[in-house]
């Protein structure tokens, strides 16, 4: 006989899962591997000689950048030498200053902090995240792809995704040479939504390098480094060429980050034995070394891996408080999906969610997860009502607030309209009425009409290869009769120029205002103090539309 309890838990979304058990050898451990080396620093004349249990002879690519410049060396023997326990509490402790806790992490080294994490359960880093985030508010950030490409409906999502409150917008494509026309359509639905949305488009290097010197983009993330030299080699880099990348996206006012993860390594084979979170620590250090404003973290692409094992969930929010710990910018992950469970996709939100981070999601998907070019997000467009009731519900900002129909309505509307007014100024393939029309009230894909894929890679690629920048896109909107989107992309472009947020965790509000760790730091010292949402924000928070007003019954 089956028990029918055990029957019916067996069909249970949680059960469609993967789990694995702990693989110590081959690095499939999320936290405390026994083989994570010893924290460990011996300075000479200056220059580290050696470095978490390895003398300099013994350096690998990234020991050896992380020890030139990622650690500061005045005080670092001295932190050290302290217990970890002893760390671990002043972290936590709200008495003790988001400042002086950077002075002795940024001279700590990757074994030191792993070590220090380990003795945090997931309460007391989320305490800890509280205190460390950069910037005092929070925000959150969106994908918007489809699996068409389509950039009327790119446009229409990006300008609701806006409106909603987020940031920061990503995009990448099904097939690369659409990747103009997205970056494009990103661009000018954000600034309908809202003036002052940071967008990306994510490609190979090369590409979103071009797209973002042409001012089609105004920042990026999808710079990806690893904690294993091996992993480093075989995709013909290192940690120069990637800060020598960095360099030429911020000399051109771009803000960057890196993006890393724990289970990366493990995934491409080349673990080394240690833990996910010690390698993650290493990108994370290697990441300060270059210079970049912050990282993407949170095991992005790689979340299956930490997700299948113990303590794995654990880890994400370790590395996510690592890169904190740092002094840098996070975008802390819940992007791509990793469980078929809603109960379980929660429970790992609420871990960035609740204390709040500079990017609680580094891609919540802004239309249905069959339209997510980046394998889905942990939330999307169907869990917007949930996510603004969850913040409603326990008074945090979560970076969203709710709307109302006919808002979002006019803003799709106006979006679809100044792409189809800009694509005809710019002799680009004719956007009909009819795709206006369908964006307008669009859910996905699946209620477009099909363009002529043809003809829009093969206008796409003619765009570049007639010199296009930014400067033709404000023009080709103030000629097309949308004056006030082409101010806020040559805003967009100006602000570039000037570089004022190529600061740690900025942002722009809708003024053009910079808000950034320089102005607008973090400054929680407990209870009473820090960032509270309170004033316009918790109106717009409590709005939710189906809330009955108890003075109308």
């Amino acid at each position: 006989m089956k028990s029918k309890r055990f029957e019916s838990l067996a069909k249970r979304p949680v059960n469609q899962d993967g789990f694995v058990d702990e693989w110590i050898e081959e690095g499939l451990i999320a936290m405390q591997s026994p083989n994570d080396p010893t924290p460990s620093i011996k300075i000479a004349n200056g220059e580290v000689v050696e470095l978490d249990g390895k003398v300099k002879a013994d350096f690998d690519l990234i020991d050896s950048f992380i020890a030139k410049y990622g650690i500061k060396l005045d005080k670092a023997e001295e932190v050290m030498a302290m217990d970890s326990k002893l760390l671990a509490n002043k972290i936590v402790d709200p008495n003790i200053s988001r400042a002086e806790i950077i002075d002795l992490t940024t001279s700590s080294t990757p074994a030191k902090l792993n070590e220090v994490v380990g003795h945090m359960n997931v309460v007391e880093m989320m305490m800890a995240v509280q205190k460390m985030r950069a910037r005092r508010r929070p925000s959150t950030q969106s994908h918007v792809t489809n699996v068409r490409d389509n950039p009327v409906q790119i446009a229409a999502d990006a300008a609701e995704g806006a409106l909603r409150g987020f940031d920061e917008q990503e995009t990448t494509v099904a097939v690369a040479r659409y990747a103009p026309f997205n970056a494009i359509a990103i661009m000018v639905g954000s600034q309908v939504g809202r003036p002052g949305v940071l967008t990306q488009c994510s490609l190979e290097e090369a590409t979103e390098l071009d797209l973002g010197m042409r001012g089609f983009t105004a920042y990026a993330e999808t710079i990806s480094v690893y904690g294993t030299e091996q992993v480093f080699t075989d995709g013909d880099d290192t940690p120069w060429s990637k800060g020598f990348l960095a360099s030429c996206y911020a000399s051109r006012g771009l803000k960057m980050r890196f993006t890393s993860g724990t289970g990366s390594e493990v995934q491409m084979g080349y673990a080394e034995g240690k833990s996910m979170l010690y390698l993650e620590a290493r990108c994370i250090f290697l990441s300060k070394a270059a210079g970049v404003q912050g990282l993407q973290n949170g095991s992005i692409s790689c979340i299956g891996v930490p997700g299948a094992v113990p303590s794995g969930i654990r880890a994400v929010l370790a590395e996510n408080l690592i890169a904190m710990m740092l002094d840098l910018e996070v975008a802390s992950g819940n992007d791509q999906t990793f469980s078929h469970s809603p109960i379980r996709r929660t429970a790992r939100l609420l871990m960035q969610f609740l204390p709040g981070t500079d990017f609680i999601a580094s891609g919540y998907s802004a239309m249905p997860n069959y339209d997510d070019m980046f394998a889905g997000s942990n939330f999307d467009s169907d869990d917007y009502d949930d996510y603004n009731i969850m913040q409603r519900d326990l008074k945090v900002n979560g970076g969203l607030h709710p709307v109302n129909e006919e808002e979002v309505i006019e803003v799709r509307n106006k979006a679809a309209r100044a792409i189809q007014a800009l694509f005809a100024q710019l002799g680009l393939p004719e956007i009909t009425d009819e795709e206006v029309e369908a964006a307008t009230y669009a859910d996905g894909s699946k209620d477009m009409p099909p363009r002529d894929m043809v003809e829009d890679i093969k206008k796409a690629g003619e765009l570049l290869d007639r010199g296009a920048t930014g400067l033709d896109l404000v023009k080709g909107l103030s000629d097309g009769g949308y004056r006030d989107v082409a101010e806020s992309v040559l805003a967009l472009l100006k602000q570039r120029v000037a570089g004022d947020f190529l600061q740690t965790s900025a942002i722009f509000d809708e003024d053009w205002n910079v808000i950034s760790a320089v102005n607008d730091k973090n400054d929680y010292a407990g209870p009473g103090s820090g960032y509270r949402l309170e004033g316009d924000d918790w109106e717009k928070v409590k709005a939710i539309p189906n809330a009955i007003n108890p003075k109308d019954v």
